[in-house]
This record gives C-alpha cells, sequence and structure tokens, in this order.
C-alpha cells in the first residue's frame, strides 16, 4: 500500500476523511473537512475527489457527503444484518407498546454503537441515532453490554476518565462496578437521568443460541419513576430476537 512521506498510509488518510463526519453533521466542506482530518486542504480536496469519483462521497455546491455506495457497500458485509433482521419485529411490537424510543446497540470498541432505532413525534429527549455511539458507562444499552464483557475490558474501560453528563452519570469506578453486578444479577439495566435528566434509559441482553450476549435492547422512557413496568416486554422481546438468530 502506498504511503506518504509522513509514513502513513493512504488507507489510513482515506479513513480519516471519512470520520469526519458525524451523525449530526453529514454534509461538511473540504476545508472542515481537512482541519478535522488534520491534512493539508489540497490533500483533503484529492482525496475527496477520488472518493467522490467512485461514489463513495458526493459533492453539491460546496458541500461533501457520504455517498450511497459507502452504505450500499457496508449493507454487504455489515455482521448486524442478521441482528436486525431478527430484531425488526420486535422493535415494532415493542415500540408500539411503550409508545417511545426504542433501540437496538452493539457492543463496538468500548462504545454502544445503535444499530436500530425508532421513535414517536412526542416522545422523551433521546440523544440516539441510528450509527451513533454512545458511552458505555452512562447509556443503558451500554452497561448492559459492558456487564457482560471480558473483565480486562470492563477494567480498561473503568480505568478511562467517565464523563459526566448530568449529576445522575456513575463516575466512579466502584459505583459502576457495583451497577455492572446488578445487572448481571437482575437481569436489565435502569438509569434514570444519566444521560438526560428528563429521560430515563432500561435495556436487557440479547442473546444467541450458545447463550453469549451480542446486543441490547432499550428504550428510553420519561424520567417518571416508572422506567421498571416496561422490563417485561423488553426481555420478552429480546428472548424472541435470540430465538430469531437461533433460526439464522
Amino acid at each position: 500500500m502506498p504511503r506518504v512521506r509522513t509514513g502513513e498510509s493512504v488507507v489510513a488518510r482515506v479513513v480519516r476523511v471519512l470520520e469526519a463526519f458525524t451523525t449530526d453533521e453529514q454534509a461538511l466542506s473540504v476545508t472542515e473537512i481537512a482541519r478535522r482530518s488534520a491534512l493539508p486542504v489540497a490533500t483533503a480536496s484529492r482525496l475527496v475527489a477520488e472518493l467522490a469519483a467512485h461514489g463513495l462521497l458526493v459533492r453539491s455546491g460546496g458541500a461533501v457527503r457520504v455517498g450511497v455506495r459507502m452504505w450500499e457497500l457496508a449493507q454487504r458485509a455489515s455482521p448486524t444484518l442478521s441482528l436486525r433482521e431478527a430484531a425488526m419485529p420486535f422493535l415494532e411490537d415493542l415500540h408500539a407498546v411503550i409508545g417511545q424510543h426504542v433501540q437496538l446497540g452493539v457492543l463496538d470498541g468500548d462504545e454502544v454503537l445503535f444499530v436500530e432505532r425508532m421513535s414517536a413525534p412526542n416522545a422523551v429527549v433521546n440523544y440516539t441515532r441510528i450509527a451513533g455511539r454512545l458511552s458505555l458507562h452512562a447509556s443503558s444499552s451500554g452497561l448492559v453490554l459492558l456487564a457482560h464483557a471480558p473483565v480486562d475490558q470492563q477494567e480498561r474501560v473503568l480505568a478511562s476518565p467517565l464523563q459526566r453528563l448530568t449529576p445522575h452519570t456513575p463516575t466512579r469506578p466502584q459505583q459502576v462496578r457495583a451497577t455492572l453486578a446488578d445487572i448481571r444479577r437482575q437481569g436489565y439495566a435502569l438509569c434514570p437521568g444519566f444521560i438526560h435528566v428528563d429521560a430515563t434509559g432500561v435495556a436487557v441482553p440479547v442473546r444467541d443460541g450458545s447463550g453469549a450476549v451480542v446486543a441490547a435492547i432499550g428504550a428510553v422512557v420519561p424520567n417518571d419513576g416508572n422506567a421498571y413496568v416496561h422490563v417485561p416486554a423488553l426481555l420478552a422481546a429480546a428472548r424472541g430476537i435470540g430465538r430469531g438468530l437461533v433460526s439464522h
């Protein structure tokens, strides 16, 4: 693979260009892409032009966006396809019952990556986006996944700075450890006001045929002290998804 004079491969620079885009900022100028990717503007412009020529990026006026072909290629290889296919009927039923946000998250590195989300116009505030990420210690889905992650990963996460998003976000390692133990014992995570003071996250694990936790299914509901009533519906949905994974 050709390398630039700094020793960094062209692929590494392309990845930095693509990572400049976020779920909230989907259109960027070449100058902004260069700034975010720490590349000279000329280099960023050349890489954007090459990616656009292959349909991976598209240009509209002065803005650059991720191209549909990027989505197409990602869909072919995504390991979450069978999970999403198995989950969608249960997410739809769960959404109809709860009437708020419901979402499906997987562990990716030291974050929870949300691969599906359903919402309603008047639902409580929720920062989750499809293809968006949240910290493991602050979100109900993240805590469920962290509770069932390898011990060395748990310790790595707990050794890193734990961001406080609200006064209720757990930021002390011993506090998070106790929460993880509670999740393993009771089978669900309940997070009142962890990410936004007006919302409570509640999530349960999704297990495959071997019993391994492969995802978390959760809901974000008003922080009114009643989020626990949704646990049985979440557990039922998780079992249904797990059965669907076995059939796939």
